[in-house]
């Protein structure tokens, strides 16, 4: 596998640098912005997957050999774009500037296309990883979703990465909410402070002064309750803290911006993303920043604690919305069912009966004659005069089938009453 990294001012740029260079085939392995201005991606691709390098003049006469591609069908990236927002459920209007943004990049990757537009409306900026003093972080949100797996999922992260962290719960009135944070903190041998007051928190920041990397697990608060969002603030107050919006993913869309909006009045600037391994559709995701103008940080795809937290980046959020099964419409026509067909049948067999069955829908049981190729002309078998009527044969093996479409047929001067009865009889055979 190669890695390269990518310098440029914006996200598009970056991303347009690495199809360039690695082709679709790239994967992004990670993205931060840099201090002087502009982004930084890191990009993997696997050696097989290289664009191939122009072809020397001096080969064999001057001719280069073009490589071999596959034969991909054509797709149109800003209809399949406008197809994974309709189906994610996201709002007309956001969709629509999505699709405008999408149509005007210069690629036949939708997913490309798409992150693209993400990377053009909406902002990220992922949470920092420990390993530099950073002001504590408060999560908060609605009861439910998912703040404290995410505390315990965000310290075993700043500990594997050998980062000192203080976690701190303020959620002690729910009945077990101590005690399913304090069970991840003896795991990984951390000390959890319990704090029920913004005295007390201001007391537990000035011991954790020091630390990497300090969590608060807030209590979960209903966004419309005034005296909720407003001992959450006081909350806030007791001292320079992030708060940090935990949503899960797959609500309302109109819903949950209500939800975001309320939580941005307390200081709300970043929204972190979970559920994400349980909710098929994104459109309530990118409503909540869209309406909020939130920044999206990290998402959680798991409810494993030491994994399925990840920095999210416009590629990312494209990927999950458009999977690599969907990236070209489907083109494959179903196969015939073998299984339905008599396997004596010819394979140029194309189901439809002769003059004898016009009227009647094809008959594919096994006891119907095979077919003698596209090209034969035959009418409905009519038995000689005093030929008693007998049931249809199985079909004849190959090696005899010439023989059989030799045999000649009745000429049309039979008599009109026989030629109905062995149409109506099911003893009849007709030829396709």
């Amino acid at each position: 596998m190669r890695l390269k990294s990518f310098h440029a001012k914006t996200m598009s740029d970056a991303m347009r640098m690495v199809r360039q260079s690695l082709g679709d085939d790239a994967i992004i392995v990670a993205t931060r912005e840099e201090e002087g201005g502009g982004v930084r991606v890191t990009a993997a691709v696997e050696e097989d997957d290289l664009p191939p390098a122009p072809a020397s003049g001096s080969a064999r006469g001057g001719r280069g050999r073009a490589p071999v591609k596959p034969v991909e069908p054509e797709i149109d990236v800003g209809e399949v774009v406008a197809d994974a927002l309709q189906r994610h459920g996201v709002p007309a209007s956001l969709a629509e500037q999505l699709i405008d943004a999408a149509s005007g990049l210069d690629t036949e990757d939708p997913r490309l296309a798409l992150g693209s537009a993400l990377d053009s409306y909406f902002t990220f900026n992922p949470l920092p990883d420990g390993r530099s003093p950073v002001k504590p972080l408060a999560l908060v949100g609605p009861p439910g979703s998912g703040k404290t797996l995410v505390a315990a999922k965000l310290a075993a992260r700043a500990v594997f990465r050998k980062c000192s962290v203080g976690v701190i719960t303020t959620d002690t009135v729910r009945a077990g909410g101590v005690d399913q944070l304090a069970a991840f903190t003896r795991l990984m041998k951390l000390k959890l402070a319990t704090v029920e007051d913004p005295d007390a928190l201001a007391g537990a920041f000035e011991v954790h002064r020091r630390t990497d990397l300090v969590l608060v697990d807030t209590a979960g608060r209903n966004p419309f309750d005034a005296d909720d969002m407003q001992d959450l603030r006081a909350m806030l107050s007791a001292g320079e803290v992030e708060p940090i919006l935990v949503l899960p993913a797959g609500l309302d869309a109109l819903e949950a911006a209500d939800m975001a909006m309320a939580f941005k009045a307390v200081g709300v600037r970043r929204m972190l993303v979970t559920r994400l391994d349980m909710a098929r559709r994104l459109g309530s995701v990118l409503a909540i920043a869209a309406r909020a103008r939130l920044s999206f940080c990290d998402a959680s795809i798991s409810s494993k604690v030491a994994e399925g937290l990840t920095a999210l980046n416009p590629l990312a959020l494209a990927r999950m919305m458009i999977p690599a099964e969907e990236k070209a419409p489907a083109v494959k026509e179903s196969a015939p069912r073998r299984s339905a067909r008599n396997p004596g049948w010819d394979e140029n067999d194309d189901g439809h009966g002769g003059e004898g069955h016009q009227d009647h829908e094809p008959d594919r049981t096994p006891e119907r004659k095979p077919s003698f190729g596209r090209g034969y002309q035959a009418e409905a078998y009519e038995p000689e005069d005093g030929e008693p009527e007998i049931e249809p044969a199985p079909p004849p093996p190959p090696p005899r089938r010439a023989a059989a479409a030799a045999k000649p047929t009745k000429p049309a001067t039979a008599k009109p009453a026989t030629k109905a009865k062995v149409a109506s009889s099911p003893s009849s055979r007709t030829l396709p």
